[in-house]
Parts: structure tokens; C-alpha cells; sequence
């Protein structure tokens, strides 16, 4: 059995985007390609912001992205577990209270800055007293915690960036539990990770200063530091970063737009990898070609442009079992013989109704020449139409007007389907069917 265990830890504090979407689905290949477990922890101690609409929102979208969990658990279930390990870290000295305000601390950082000296916490509050700490709280004073680094550097091996030393000397002691006694992601985080057992963390570089904290946590608590990968974060086609552009690239946002959860899988799990952007059917070629090894040390650049392109090609080689529900929600009574006809055509799903309107009307017709017209619908052949039709009756048309090439079928287009360009008009033709085609062909809206 495999020993792999690997979390993706959102914040139900807002929607899922296009960087985080990229993280889970990192740490769900991993795992399925280990033959490991995947867990999703809502890290939702941030009270004032989490909301449960965020959570199911959340799980919404990494189901459809094919993402399934296997383990599920919430921050916020497991206060008293932390509060244990708080305790622990009181008794041994390595969590701390302090009582400046906020205001105290702005100035203190603004006043080492202009002296040239880093903006780390000067570690005032080890140097009160009992009694010092009694006149505070008796001011009604709350204390937040801080956690007192080892002035050291941190080294691991990243799974992505190789050697990496963290020097805990240029860093502020973190600040693990607030003044109002809830906690920060950066205990708990290590906590739940202890507790459940993660073997392999992996996240964005932004993390990457983070990870020397969270080891020293790890050290003091007593157990094993998880293994690390920290992937390059996104940024846009001209190389800026996407943070500014994150909501506009939610997973609900591209989700409504109608984006394929197979496109969107498919470029975000090999973008920035050596792994060519290319077509899948399922989640399994992704998990059988995931590997660190590919990732690339340079930021990867997303660009809209190359998911739609995707998105297209994805859906010009479904079949129809795999849109039928999703189909027949803006085309009723779209068979396999209008998805084959027009699948070929499609950016999104939803330009099938356009398609859908074409062939079951009504449509104003687009006439070129009434006479030729007319005369074409003289030709039309009897039904039952197939697909043999279109080219038996075209035929026809060209040996009575002595017509050929565009001059022959662009009007034809034009009349029966008012649109310049489209599928073939071999799998079009059955489907508007005779009645609807010899309308058209007379300027009738059909």
C-alpha cells in the first residue's frame, strides 16, 4: 500500500481560480499516479471571511474538473485540537505572547526601515516581565502568540526546486494565534498535516519562505517534516503576474463561459512542464505522464487564447454520450446525427443552439439570386434525404443552371442556413429536411 498522502487545503474565502485549480490538480495526479490518498481540508478558521457558500462552491468545482477526494476534513471542526498543541508550544517556550497594537507595530517596522535594518519583530515581548504582562492585560490588553524561531537556516530538498536553505534569521517570529485566540494557517496547517499524516505537500512557490517556519513548528512539535513541492506560479501571455486577474479567472466564471473541465485539466496539468499541451479523453493519460521531473523552474504562462483553442478541439472529439444530458439542455431533441453534423463547429457547448436553430428553425433565409433559388427548390429530391443527398441534388442544380464551385453552393448556403460558413452541408441538409429547405429556398422564414 502506498504511503503517498497529499492534501489540497483551500480557504472557503472565496472562489477557486485558474493557480489554485493547477495546485489541487498537482496533488491529485500525484496521488492517483502513487496509488496514494488525496484529502481536501477546508482551512476554514478565518471566521469572519469563510462562508459555506465558498465550500460548496469549492467542491462543486473540483468535481467537475474530475477531481475527487478521498478523505475530506474543515479546520474548523478541530479547535481543540489546536488548542492542545498551543498549550504544548506555551509550556516549552517556543510560543509566545506579545501585546503591541497593530498601530505599535506599523511603527516599529516603519523605524527599522529607516535605518537600513529589515522590518523583523525585535522580540520586545520576551523581555517583559510578570508583572509587566499583568500591568498589559490589566490595561485590557489581549496578547497574540508568536513562535520563536531558531535563528538558523532551514534547508530541504524541494521535489521542483532542489536544495533550498531558508534563513530564519532575516524572519520575523510568525504570529500563530491572534488576540481574539484564533488561529493562523501557519500552526494549523502543520498540525493537520501531523495528524493526518501528509507524506508530501505541495503548493505555489510563494510558499517556498513558509516552508522553513513550518519545519521549525514541525521540529518543535516533535515529528517529521512532510516532503515539499513548490510549483512556479502562473502568470499571463505577456509574463505579468495573474493576481491582478484571478477573479476574472475563477473555475465558475470559465465554467459559465463554457469551458470543458477536460481542456481546463488538460492545459493546467502539463503548462510549464515538457509535456506538450495536447488533447486528452480522460484523466488518465495525465495521471499516468504526471511527474516532477517535467516541471520547468519558469513561471508558466497561462493565456485564454490556448484554453479556448483546447476547448474547441475537446469538444470536436467528444462523442455524443459524453454531451447528451448537457445537450439536450439547449438543443431539445438534439440526436447523434446533429452532434456529429455540427461538433466540428463548436468553440463552447453552448454555440450548438445557434446550429440547433438552423436546422429546426425558424430562419430568415439569406437570398442571393430569387431565379436560381427557385430553381434549385424545383430540384429537390424526394425524401428520405441522407447524407448522399446533398451531393446528388447539387448535382442536379449545376446540370440545369451550369453553375459551379461558389457560385453553386455559396447561395445555397446562404438560403438554407443564412450563414456564410458552417459544417457540411451533407450532414446539414437531412437534418432542416425537405419542407424547411424548399421554404427557405423561396425567401420564407423556416
Amino acid at each position: 500500500m502506498s504511503s503517498v498522502r497529499v492534501r489540497f487545503a483551500p480557504s472557503p474565502t472565496g472562489k477557486l481560480h485558474v493557480g489554485n485549480m493547477r495546485v489541487a490538480l498537482a496533488n491529485y495526479l500525484f496521488a492517483r499516479v502513487n496509488k496514494g490518498v488525496f484529502l481536501l481540508r477546508l482551512d476554514d478558521t478565518d471566521v469572519g471571511r469563510s462562508t459555506e457558500e465558498f465550500a460548496q462552491g469549492i467542491q462543486e468545482d473540483l468535481r467537475w474538473a474530475g477531481i475527487e477526494w478521498d478523505e475530506f476534513a474543515r479546520q474548523s471542526d478541530r479547535l481543540t485540537r489546536y488548542d492542545e498543541v498551543a498549550a504544548q508550544l506555551r509550556q516549552s517556550g517556543r510560543l509566545y505572547p506579545c501585546y503591541e497594537t497593530p498601530e505599535e507595530l506599523d511603527l516599529k517596522r516603519k523605524s527599522r526601515l529607516s535605518q537600513g535594518r529589515p522590518p523583523v519583530y525585535d522580540r520586545a515581548a520576551l523581555r517583559l516581565s510578570d508583572q509587566d504582562r499583568a500591568r498589559l492585560e490589566g490595561e485590557g490588553r489581549k496578547p497574540h502568540f508568536r513562535f520563536k524561531l531558531e535563528e538558523r537556516a532551514v534547508e530541504f530538498v524541494d521535489l521542483v526546486r532542489g536544495a533550498q536553505s531558508v534563513d530564519e534569521t532575516s524572519q520575523s517570529d510568525p504570529v500563530l494565534v491572534r488576540a481574539d485566540g484564533s488561529y493562523l494557517y501557519t500552526l494549523t496547517s502543520v498540525v493537520d498535516d501531523i495528524d493526518l499524516r501528509i507524506s508530501h505537500v505541495i503548493r505555489g512557490e510563494d510558499h517556498v519562505t513558509n516552508t522553513g517556519t513550518q519545519i521549525q513548528i514541525f521540529e518543535a512539535l516533535g515529528a517529521k517534516s512532510p516532503r515539499f513541492a513548490h510549483l512556479p506560479l502562473l502568470v499571463d501571455a505577456s509574463g505579468a503576474g495573474l493576481s491582478k486577474r484571478l477573479g476574472s479567472l475563477s473555475i465558475a466564471d470559465l465554467r459559465a463561459q463554457g469551458i470543458e473541465s477536460l481542456a481546463l485539466a488538460g492545459l493546467l496539468a502539463r503548462i510549464g512542464t515538457s509535456d506538450a499541451i495536447e488533447l486528452v479523453s480522460g484523466m488518465e493519460p495525465l495521471i499516468d505522464g504526471f511527474d516532477f521531473a517535467k516541471v520547468a523552474r519558469a513561471s508558466p504562462r497561462f493565456s485564454m487564447d490556448e484554453l479556448m483553442q483546447l476547448n474547441a478541439r475537446t469538444l470536436h472529439h467528444l462523442d455524443f454520450a459524453a454531451v447528451t444530458g448537457r445537450l439536450k439542455e439547449i438543443a431539445p431533441g438534439a440526436d447523434e446525427a446533429f452532434w456529429l453534423a455540427v461538433c466540428g463547429n463548436l468553440s463552447t457547448l453552448a454555440d450548438a443552439a445557434s446550429w440547433w436553430q438552423v436546422v429546426q428553425g425558424p430562419l430568415q433565409p439569406m437570398i442571393e439570386d430569387a431565379a436560381f433559388s427557385a430553381q434549385a427548390a424545383s430540384l429537390l429530391p424526394a425524401e428520405p434525404w441522407t447524407q448522399a443527398s446533398w451531393k446528388s441534388w447539387t448535382a442536379a442544380v449545376a446540370s440545369a443552371t451550369g453553375r459551379k464551385g461558389k457560385t453553386l453552393f455559396h447561395p445555397l448556403r446562404l438560403a438554407l442556413t443564412g450563414r456564410e460558413h458552417g459544417p457540411e452541408m451533407q450532414n446539414l441538409l437531412p437534418l432542416i429536411g425537405r419542407a424547411r429547405a424548399a421554404a427557405r429556398l423561396s425567401g420564407q422564414t423556416a
